[in-house]
């Protein structure tokens, strides 16, 4: 008996039920990632080293080795498709440039801010392949672009075809990317630059700082976090481009990204095996650039945890200043 009270006591207690309450909130996620991403990603990565389609039986499945892997880079469409990243690369850049630049401006007391914050928000909220068929009508020669150059001078047989044309069509699938995304990435800058506190501004400004050295010493510095997240996601969102030439153009002409190319070797030629290395692959390079960005901007923003002290320290000096004021004119007014 005493033995099933001390139990009963040990399980009873404050912190043994908060272990059991923690183990069973957790179970369900824990097992619903191990059914639908943990496994399957063991499975994947086991299937890329077997030359296979969906229906061969496992008694069939031909064992190739690192083969697969070797495809990847061996095979033009696969490779090529890698390059196109560079494309999307460029556009996340400039989209996150756009988007800071407008988050600064709108951060601040701006007639119509809230507005424009909508309307750039806006484009975020559609779906991807409703964007994508919008896009299709807008780029389709003599429609919605074409009529609009023409109507600024242009002549049409001198327009090239812009999801045809090999010189063009890429950027123009990279432009919807950036009208699509910019407007999140710039929700997000706002937040973070409206947390940062007022008067590090004054601070800076006592300082004869303008608003470019203001920007530079206070802004960016104060929302490194955010930045460093934004080109993360950005840059790996730009090598699983997916939707825009999926949707616009099936990738015809030069415009199959890495995710179009391994969706058609993965389902219309139904080359498992060689499309799960390519998945294994575009893992691997996603895992090395976050890695590499990290380490980038940790040196880019070496200095700004000691810039930043230093406008907390003038915030502090402004504080003790604007306190012996009022004390002083408190004392006179005695």
């Amino acid at each position: 008996m005493s033995g099933a009270g001390s139990f009963k006591k040990w399980i009873t207690s404050r912190k043994v039920q908060q272990v059991l309450i923690v183990i069973g909130f957790s179970l369900i996620p824990v097992a619903l990632l191990m059914i639908f991403t943990y496994i399957p990603f063991g499975e994947m990565v086991k299937f890329s080293f077997y030359k296979m389609k969906y229906t061969t039986p496992v008694q069939n499945r031909q064992y190739v080795g690192l083969r697969n892997y070797m495809d990847v880079f061996r095979r033009k469409d696969c490779f090529g498709a890698l390059k196109l990243s560079l494309f999307y690369m460029v556009g996340a850049l400039v989209q996150l440039v756009l988007a800071l630049y407008l988050a600064t401006i709108l951060s601040f007391k701006v007639k119509g801010g809230n507005f424009f914050k909508g309307v750039m928000f806006f484009p975020y909220l559609i779906s991807g392949i409703a964007i994508g068929f919008i896009f299709k009508f807008f780029f389709t020669r003599g429609f919605v672009l074409d009529t609009v150059l023409q109507w600024c001078g242009f002549n049409l047989a001198d327009l090239p075809y812009w999801l045809k044309d090999q010189r063009v069509n890429n950027w123009s699938l990279v432009f919807t990317s950036v009208w699509r995304y910019f407007g999140q990435n710039m929700v997000l800058f706002i937040g973070a630059i409206m947390s940062v506190d007022s008067e590090l501004y004054e601070a800076a400004s006592l300082d004869g700082a303008n608003k470019m050295q203001q920007f530079r010493y206070i802004i960016l510095p104060s929302i490194k976090t955010i930045v460093t997240l934004n080109i993360i996601l950005s840059i790996t969102g730009s090598l699983s481009a997916f939707e825009p030439p999926y949707v616009i153009t099936d990738g015809a002409n030069g415009t199959g990204t890495y995710f179009v190319i391994m969706n058609r070797i993965a389902h219309t030629s139904q080359k498992v095996g060689l499309a799960s290395a390519m998945a294994i692959v575009l893992l691997l390079i996603i895992f090395i650039c976050t890695i590499l960005q990290k380490l980038f901007f940790k040196y880019v923003f070496r200095d700004a945890d000691s810039e930043d002290e230093s406008y907390k320290a003038k915030k502090a000096r402004l504080k003790a200043e604007k306190a012996a004021k009022k004390a002083a004119a408190a004392g006179g007014a005695k």
